[in-house]
């Protein structure tokens, strides 16, 4: 199925039919379903899934339809720490953007100048980097940066020290593309070293997947053994449906969906169906997916690219090495200093996540050993002696609510039956297509 441009009758059915949002706290046990009716587009399903993203929170199962011209989803929703949604500003915030999601803009970080970075990671690069942009009066705002099989990929965000406005100057703009890309060079990465200056980005973390995706992450090889929390990812054919089938199994982890849909999404794959289920500290994705044209995979050599892409898209956000949270006063130089210390002591930067409030840096660091792996607790403890351990300090991930016991919901009251019900035509349809084995 091709996905023109909408013509004016699509426009005003849009308009006629709003998303309906459902929410409800009361219908399960253990999480709060989120139930979206729409009519459909090309990226909904992305842009829904995005703002469970943006608030951090863990989709634990799912059932997507989006067939003919409707979209139908059930999303069971968690916070970080397993818990249902109780703030009620925040569950206002979901309904209204979920409910606007056809209109829904990216982040556009007005009043700063975006850098894109992508090349060879090596220990001391991002001291490196941070050292030329305070050196060219640049302060870093917010940042952030993956890497994976050997690559880095990142998004900062600046403005001038001096006047604090973006930076806007073509001589300047040029200074900081050509020394960042001399830094991004290294020794024996001439040619995949690139830096981009610009005003406005899309969201951030689906840009990093691009930059990734088109730096070709997924065809190198890793620089350690895979470990056996590497993402199984399979595709097959559907032939009697024309679907291409997809199944990932891989430790769950907050924003998974949205990594594996983003990825389908920009490789120009439709998802028509879909069903998420998490057990403990595991995740099973389904999806039934089409090219945009409306034909399934087409050949072994698009398989294995699928299954590559998908199996970059769930490890390049992992969690590698030990979590470092720096809270401190934001000055100059600030991020300079520290990966310095980083860098001084053997220790790589495996992510990162740069951020400021008002005057305070909130930062948040992955570290290993100059081979990937574990970091020596002595060095840790070195280097928080050297920055300051009050402002340093090591932090855990919070563990995976799998206390909670895996049971089938029991309605309350009217508005709990309403919502049940509406979750059940989802799933009655994706087992009439016989992509469940229960609607039960």
């Amino acid at each position: 199925m091709e996905w023109p441009v909408l013509d004016e009758y699509e426009k005003l059915i849009f308009r006629m039919n709003p998303p309906r949002v459902v929410i409800d706290s009361r219908v399960c046990s253990s999480a709060t379903i989120v139930e979206v009716d729409s009519a459909r587009k090309h990226g909904i399903l992305l842009d829904a899934v995005q703002v469970f993203t943006d608030l951090n929170l863990s989709i634990k199962k799912a059932y997507i339809s989006c067939d003919g011209r409707w979209f139908m989803d059930v999303f069971h929703v968690t916070d970080q720490n397993g818990n249902k949604l109780t703030d009620q500003s925040e569950i206002s915030y979901i309904e209204q953007s979920l409910g606007a999601i056809h209109h829904r803009r990216d982040n556009d970080y007005r009043g700063l100048t975006a850098l894109e970075l992508t090349g060879t990671d090596r220990v001391g690069l991002l001291s490196e980097v941070f050292a030329v942009l305070a050196d060219l009066q640049c302060n870093v705002v917010e940042a952030k940066v993956w890497t994976h099989n050997g690559r880095i990929a990142s998004l900062i965000y600046v403005k001038d020290c001096n006047s604090g406005s973006p930076i806007e100057d073509s001589q300047h703009i040029n200074r900081i593309e050509a020394r960042l890309k001399h830094v991004l060079k290294g020794d024996n990465d001439i040619r995949s070293a690139k830096t981009m200056v610009s005003m406005a980005v899309t969201h951030t973390e689906r840009r990093l997947h691009q930059m990734m995706f088109a730096d070709r992450d997924y065809e190198r090889k890793p620089i350690l053994q895979p470990s056996a929390d590497c993402p199984v990812v399979t595709v097959q054919n559907w032939t009697g449906r024309g679907y291409s089938e997809v199944n990932v199994q891989c430790k769950d982890r907050t924003k998974l969906l949205f990594d594996v849909v983003c990825t389908l999404t920009d490789m120009e794959y439709v998802v028509f169906h879909a069903t998420v289920n998490t057990t403990g500290d595991k995740a099973y994705l389904e999806f039934y997916i089409r090219h945009m044209d409306g034909t399934p995979i087409s050949s072994e050599a698009e398989r294995q690219r699928v299954v590559q892409c998908l199996q970059a898209s769930v490890e390049r956000r992992a969690s590698k090495g030990v979590r470092l949270e720096l809270c401190t006063e934001d000055r100059v130089g600030l991020l300079a200093e520290v990966t310095r210390t980083f860098r001084e002591n053997g220790l790589n930067v495996t992510r990162a996540e740069i951020s400021t409030t008002m005057d305070t840096a909130l930062n948040i660091f992955y570290v290993t050993d100059a081979l990937g792996n574990p970091a020596d607790p002595k060095i840790i403890e070195a280097v928080r002696h050297r920055i300051g351990p009050a402002n340093l300090q090591v932090k855990e991930l919070p563990p995976l609510s799998d206390e909670k016991a895996e049971r089938e919901e029991e309605a309350v009251g009217v508005a709990g039956a309403v919502l049940l019900s509406l979750g059940s035509m989802v799933r009655r349809n994706l087992y009439h297509l016989g992509l469940i084995r229960s609607y039960s």
